[in-house]
């Protein structure tokens, strides 16, 4: 189940703003982390950029007996 928190937060002159603490915490961003910028409909989305080691082993327990098509070759 996930729980959703709100909180405001105020767009500076920069156009900067700052990720509540206890978002931070949550999800574990971290200082000078990078983060992807989505515009989905007027909904903007933060999206952290993880390192390509995060994403070792994903596909573990994957179903690979799927027949082979012989044209697939």
């Amino acid at each position: 189940m996930v729980v959703m928190k709100s909180s405001v937060v105020t767009v500076s002159p920069k156009f900067q703003v700052v990720i509540p603490l206890a978002v931070r915490e949550s999800t574990g961003i971290a200082p000078g982390q990078k983060m992807m910028v989505v515009n989905l409909g007027g909904v903007i989305r933060l999206l952290p950029i993880k390192p390509p080691a995060a994403y070792r082993g994903i596909a573990r327990g994957m179903d690979t007996s799927l027949p082979v098509e012989p044209d697939r070759l």
